[in-house]
């Protein structure tokens, strides 16, 4: 607050109300405080009420009369419940969301119940919610995903307090260590309160639902994917406590969090490591390895690897899933690797380079061994092991790579496969050849298929895409008689 001429509006209700509770205090009537300070008693009435700004002269002549200080109005001790309730409620009908409605501000009598200006604030809070929710832009995603990557990479990937829980949660539910067995996963369940039910008409936008009010979990029995992964995703979030989230950012890191979790569940922190630390010695460790162990998919894997190897086996990495049009979906990476990235930094949704690894495989006719890719690059040589996985979303390679150095602790380093990426300047893959350039440069015209998410604004609702009216209409149809 500038000591100026006047208040802000908003130091003007919070001053008024800190004027009316000290009058109050000293039995002081409007009339008597107004006598003394030469203002008439409407005057002071709306300087009380936060209607009108007070000089800060005026406010020494109420000081003075009141037998307090100046900082004593300004930095007064907390407004008691009713007046912090009113200046809420007054602020929020001033804002021009409200008065964009066609709400416009009135005065709230003493007899309004605080029950009713408690539901006033909330139901404003719900529309700068609404609001803001329907004005977040893909470039929020990108600059929430780019802060969350770099925190994973100032970690390692690593999250000590996640590996905790799940260590706990393991023992809680009887598991004696080694790869989660389906009965195993049974047993978390039930020890967290839950009842697992497959049914034909879980809502499309959803993977699951959990019924908090009656212990059941929901699959679609039409699901075709590992079942342990289906039911540790969705409980994990009653794990870590996870309440609704209010922002992109927020809802990001949960899922982050819940799929970490799940894949500490999977393949425990302790077995996990003893294995790949053994590996190492033998100079023999493998991703297809680590995804037969513990009977996981190969991203499950990959993923995992990039959570303990540099934690436990001083070896930074890099993890890149690709989807079959050339763009990447996720990424990881602390071995220095330069990725291509926007204005943002961010790199989920730009074009790998066509000579990577990633975008190698889909050339590749052997489907069942891993490939394996030695790519030069302006930074350094990297090794990557990548294979093709297919989803409802078409095909993706999932790789994880290191550098070169790193590569002899790695099944598949005598590849002869060999790249050169310049992924990060203009004269790479994103140029055509000169000589294809110049005949068909004026004679081409592509009609681009835009995906639509690329200028659409984020999907609205705490968990974006979700149909919540769906989701509920789901719970009342299948929830428990009696």
């Amino acid at each position: 607050m500038q000591l100026d001429e006047e208040l802000d509006d908003a130091d003007a209700l919070a001053v008024g109300r800190r004027i009316r509770q000290l009058r109050g205090e000293r039995g002081m009537t409007l009339e008597a405080l107004a006598a003394q300070v030469g203002r008439a008693p409407s005057q002071l009435s709306m300087i009380e009420n936060g209607r009108r700004e007070p000089k800060l002269s005026m406010l020494r002549a109420i000081a003075k009369a009141l037998g307090t200080t100046m900082d004593a109005l300004l930095q007064a001790e907390p407004l008691d419940e009713r007046d912090a309730l009113e200046i809420g409620v007054e602020r929020a009908l001033r804002g021009a969301r409200l008065q964009a409605l066609g709400i416009s501000p009135f005065r709230i009598p003493k007899s309004t119940p605080d029950d009713v200006l408690r539901t006033i604030l909330r139901l404003a809070g719900e529309i700068d919610r609404l609001h803001d929710e329907r004005s977040a832009t893909p470039e929020q995603a990108r600059r929430a995903n780019v802060e969350l990557r770099r925190l994973m990479r100032r970690q390692g990937n690593h999250f000590p307090e996640l590996e905790k829980a799940a260590h706990e949660l393991l023992r809680a539910a009887g598991h004696t260590g080694g790869p989660l067995t389906q009965r195993a996963t049974s047993d978390i369940a039930s020890h967290l309160g839950f009842t697992i039910h497959h049914v034909p008409d879980l809502p499309q936008t959803t993977r699951s639902v959990l019924d908090l009010k009656h212990g059941r979990l929901y699959l679609s029995d039409r699901h075709r994917g590992d079942p342990r992964t289906a039911v540790l995703q969705a409980l994990t979030a009653r794990v870590l406590g996870h309440a609704e989230p209010t922002d992109y950012a927020e809802f990001l890191r949960q899922r982050v969090e819940q799929n970490y979790l799940a894949g500490a569940l999977l393949m425990p922190e302790q077995h996990a490591v003893e294995m790949l630390q053994d590996a190492k010695k033998r100079k023999a460790i493998s991703i297809e390895d680590l995804r037969d162990t513990y009977s996981v998919s190969y991203e499950t894997a990959a993923h995992r690897f990039t959570n303990l190897a540099t934690r436990h086996l001083g070896i930074p990495v890099h993890f890149l899933k690709v989807h079959e049009s050339g763009t990447i979906t996720k990424a990881y990476e602390n071995d220095d690797v330069n990725f291509p990235s926007d204005q943002l930094g961010a790199i989920e949704g730009q074009m790998c380079c066509r000579r990577w690894t990633s975008r190698v495989v889909f050339t590749m006719d052997d489907r069942f061994n891993p490939y394996y890719q030695y790519t030069d690059t302006g930074n350094g040589t990297y090794w990557c092991t990548a294979r093709v996985e297919h989803s409802a979303q078409g095909a993706h390679s999932v790789s994880v790579g290191v550098r070169f150095e790193d590569t002899k602790w790695f099944v598949g380093r005598d590849t002869p496969n060999r790249g050169l990426s310049r992924h990060s300047v203009e004269v790479c893959c994103r140029r055509p050849p000169a000589d294809l350039e110049e005949t068909w440069r004026d004679g081409a015209w592509p009609h681009v298929g835009t995906p639509r998410t690329l200028l659409a604004t984020l999907p609205t609702g705490s968990f974006p895409g979700v149909d919540t009216t769906e989701v509920y209409e789901f719970l009342e149809r299948n929830a428990p008689v009696g």
